[in-house]
């Protein structure tokens, strides 16, 4: 779909929710909130895709350091390989991207240097949170999020069809 519609993508960090603390949440507070039939429907909305489905068990983590570890990736030259690394280590893998340990083994999978030192300070920090409050500011409540050509936002993950139909919507309105 980008070639077709001749589209960019760009990543900017979003802190979900910077009141986790560092170590994140039990996973039970996070069904608590949404219910078992809302994690369902995520699990088979990543299967109806073809996407794979296997969150940690045990912790729902604060994602700050995996964000500030992605800018410092972006500084480098290794955002794209690195927030995959990072996506693939969640999602299909459930490792906790919050644990410092675990971001240094895949900032090596990628072969990003400085992670440690990264880590080791709140550096980043402050831009993810600009950031976050940028996208507040659109309309941007959740993740994912996506504007396009900063003149339409969909919010959710959806199907593919929901995005054509939105760069056509794009197509025939007046920039």
């Amino acid at each position: 779909m980008r070639e077709r519609f001749r589209a960019t993508v760009e990543w900017l960090p979003f802190d979900l929710h910077p009141e986790y603390p560092p170590e994140g949440i039990p996973r039970a507070q996070l069904v608590a909130r949404y219910g078992r039939e809302g994690m369902e429907r995520t699990r088979a909305f990543f299967e109806q895709h073809g996407l794979e489905y296997n969150p940690n068990p045990d912790v729902v983590p604060n994602s700050m350091r995996a964000l500030r570890l992605t800018e410092h990736a972006r500084a480098q030259g290794l955002h794209e390989p690195f927030h995959d690394r990072v996506m693939d280590a969640y999602w299909a893998e459930g490792q906790d991207i919050g644990d410092p340990e675990i971001l240094v083994r895949l900032a090596a999978d990628v072969e990003l240097e400085g992670a440690d030192e990264v880590l080791g300070t709140d550096t980043y920090a402050e831009a993810i949170r600009q950031s976050t409050a940028e996208a507040h500011t659109v309309g941007i409540t959740g993740i994912p999020a996506f504007l396009l050509d900063r003149r339409l936002l969909v919010l959710g993950a959806h199907p593919r069809e929901t995005f054509e139909q939105a760069f056509a919507q794009l197509d025939s309105s007046p920039a």
